[in-house]
């Protein structure tokens, strides 16, 4: 059996104990559970029971990509996963992306999510997409992300060949990589719900609004060549 490491960067997160609990009961067995205190000065707490069952690792606060480069710098597993602190998988999540990724014999997927509010409740239907054809997706991802970082699971040799996240970009390191990661790979999606993504007045899209916008067109501006010269290849194939 492959092992599967969830990586949980933390930063004063209230949810961290449900974030935690989705994963104590995934019903895939060989995991490994990696938690990055970024520097936290609340809520460490909350993560006091759940030593016994993770690996925690703690560091001088530096941004969410490098608690996400820590964790998989640490990461002994064959697949990497992320988890935000506010948000939950569902028991199955890692179960069933991971039997679909060994189907499809896929390096990179996502899945559907929904979202909940701050009381766990969920508030919206399905809301992942993936456009149907791989020009699509080049050109979706081309001037918009539609991946929810949560949802993804990667084979931990794709890293060896695009690199890892980008740690001067605060808000879009994970918009950054899956560009990367599309320039040489397939994407794959699971259109099934396996996520879900908490709403809160104290999200970090919600409080640095002005500044990710300007982070994402200096994203895309900066792969704009890149996709273009891709997109063309693709045509080509056709």
């Amino acid at each position: 059996m492959s092992k599967v490491s969830i990586i949980v960067p933390f930063y004063n997160c209230l949810y961290i104990n449900q974030a935690l609990d989705s994963l104590i009961n995934q019903t895939y067995e060989d995991i490994e559970i990696i938690v990055v205190n970024d520097g936290s000065t609340q809520y460490v707490e909350k993560i006091i029971p759940y030593l016994d069952k993770i690996k925690f690792i703690q560091k001088e606060n530096g941004g969410t990509a490098s608690a996400l480069n820590m964790g998989i710098e640490h990461a002994t597993g064959d697949y990497c996963c992320w988890l935000s602190s506010d948000d939950i998988y569902y028991p199955e999540k890692t179960e069933v992306q991971f039997t679909f990724m060994k189907e499809q014999n896929a390096l990179f997927s996502h899945t559907n999510y929904c979202a909940i509010d701050k009381k766990s409740r969920i508030i919206s239907p399905p809301l992942g997409i993936q456009p149907p054809s791989r020009p699509e997706i080049i050109k979706r991802i081309s001037t918009k992300n539609f991946i929810n970082g949560c949802s993804v699971m990667i084979d931990k040799s794709v890293f060896n060949h695009v690199g890892v996240f980008d740690e001067t970009l605060p808000y879009t390191h994970d918009y950054d990589l899956w560009i990367r990661i599309i320039q040489k790979f397939d994407v794959f999606y699971l259109s099934q719900p396996l996520l879900l993504y908490r709403i809160h007045k104290q999200m970090g899209s919600k409080k640095h609004a002005v500044a990710i916008k300007k982070e994402i067109d200096f994203v895309i501006n900066h792969h704009k060549n890149t996709m273009e010269s891709l997109l063309s290849e693709e045509s080509k194939k056709k």
